[in-house]
């Protein structure tokens, strides 16, 4: 990890930001995410190494606990502050719930307003639309959100959030014909940041996600197809054909 953290550090980047949340079997199974959460002392570890290693700030992602019965949230985050971390992130959920249920805040909560925790507390789960961004702000008084799958295919949640938190307002709502022009940017800038057969296997599963989409009558052979496309031009065919054949009455 700390070998990781410092070829990390030679891109410049503004943060670096231990994952110690990931559910997956194929990760937490093997010790690593939140599978650290079973072996607290290597997580600690860890991390102090981790922030001794670099020169810029370290931020770390985690979860409540393991399950039910270890949710752990309040005293660790103390202790990952003690590691000399710059900020936290936690998910309302335990690693044993993966994404289901609804995200738990109240921890969160509690991890925020707890006298001793100087450094900046980041909620994750279940941010959904602008109104939970603010009221996850106004009920437990984070120091920032973090969303997650709610952006799947949906990249101009940010800005809608982002308006709604400064005007009280909701963002008039894009047209489809606008939406669209997002997705084929992200398709584009996807691709360009990385390779097209990284960048169509990033992106292709958010336009499979997108809400875009949802309620279209005989979509699902449409979606699939989108899951398993290869390249730019194949993937292209396809938001050409939703553009001109399946949307045109809304659009």
């Amino acid at each position: 990890m700390v070998d990781a953290a410092r070829r990390c550090e030679e891109a410049n980047p503004d943060v670096l930001d231990i994952n110690f949340g990931c559910p997956v079997k194929k990760v937490a199974g093997k010790g690593a995410g939140a599978g650290m959460l079973r072996d607290i002392p290597l997580l600690l570890k860890i991390t102090r190494a981790v922030v001794d290693a670099v020169k810029i700030p370290v931020t770390v992602k985690t979860r409540l606990g393991w399950d039910h019965d270890s949710k752990i949230i309040v005293d660790l985050a103390e202790r990952l502050q003690d590691c000399g971390i710059a900020a936290l992130t936690i998910h309302g959920r335990t690693r044993s719930q993966m994404y289901t249920g609804e995200a738990d805040w109240t921890l969160i909560g509690e991890v925020k307003n707890n006298p001793r925790m100087r450094i900046p507390i980041i909620g994750n789960g279940d941010v959904t639309t602008p109104q939970i961004a603010k009221e996850r702000f106004d009920r437990y008084g984070v120091d920032a959100v973090m969303v997650g799958r709610a952006s799947f295919g949906c990249p101009w949640i940010f800005k809608e959030m982002k308006y709604y938190l400064e005007t009280g307002e909701l963002l008039p709502p894009l047209s489809i014909r606008e939406k669209m022009s997002v997705l084929r940017r992200q398709l584009r800038e996807s691709v360009a940041r990385l390779d097209e057969r990284r960048g169509i296997l990033h992106i292709r599963r958010h336009l499979a996600a997108t809400p875009l989409f949802k309620g279209i009558p005989n979509f699902r052979d449409t979606r699939i197809a989108m899951l398993q496309v290869n390249t730019v031009d194949e993937l292209t065919a396809i938001l050409d054909k939703i553009e001109c054949d399946i949307l045109p009455e809304q659009i």
